[in-house]
């Protein structure tokens, strides 16, 4: 079956497969499906990536958890459930993605046919619908070997991952005051796309500290590593 689907930059669809099975050395047999893995929900609120990347993300999850399992076989719970996390997380997939030009390939609403913008979440998700048909059309071999190439650098890292402020602070809370520590947003304010949120956070009778970022987790990374500098 051949397929030509134009994008903003006038290549088509085909063409660009042809040149991401060279990136990751994946050779479809149903181009059928590694198109509806490129294709976003505003493209085709029927045929779309959604229930792939779902797959995607569980086998995602097993490749990664059965790889921690060999590196570190001697390791706690706790801290394996960190570095899983960490290479797992969306922050991961989009950085996977944009290593291998991803968002050229994925189809989203563009009625002009203009160059625009695709959001991080949607090339992060089409990462994981890419792993989800890479398993229905190759298997778990293929799957595993293609998770394990473009995750490589990633996996390298997390021998060096060291526990998050947030966790740090809420080690100190529960060992000196039996009790959490307290966070609460402060504001939200920027554009839609591009959100500043400012959250505070203190321990029992402590000052209140304020951190910020681009999401409430990271605006409360923010405000914990603020306490550990001032207070440890």
């Amino acid at each position: 079956m051949v397929i030509f689907l134009n994008f903003g930059n006038g290549q088509s669809q085909l063409g660009l497969i042809d040149f991401l099975k060279k990136l990751i050395n994946v050779k479809f047999r149903d181009k059928k499906l590694l198109i509806k893995s490129l294709t976003h929900k505003s493209y085709d609120k029927f045929y779309n990536n959604e229930k792939i990347e779902f797959l995607g993300d569980r086998v995602l999850g097993l490749v990664i958890a059965k790889k921690l399992l060999e590196i570190y076989p001697d390791e706690k719970e706790g801290i394996l459930d960190k570095k899983f996390a960490s290479l797992v997380n969306k922050k991961t997939c989009l950085e996977v993605a944009k290593n291998i030009n991803l968002e050229k390939y994925i189809l989203t609403f563009n009625p002009k046919n203009k160059k625009i913008k695709i959001e991080d979440k949607v090339i992060a998700d089409c990462c994981e619908a890419l792993v989800g048909a890479v398993y229905l059309d190759k298997g778990f071999v293929a799957v595993e070997n293609l998770i394990i190439n473009l995750w490589k650098e990633n996996i390298k890292k997390s021998i060096v991952t060291q526990i998050d402020a947030k966790t740090k602070l809420q080690e100190y809370s529960l060992k000196k005051f039996k009790k959490l520590p307290i966070y609460k947003i402060i504001s939200n304010t920027g554009p839609r796309h591009k959100p500043i949120f400012r959250v505070s956070v203190k321990l029992a009778g402590s000052k209140i500290y304020i951190g910020k970022g681009s999401s409430k987790k990271d605006a409360e990374q923010s405000a914990a590593l603020l306490f550990l500098d001032n207070k440890l």
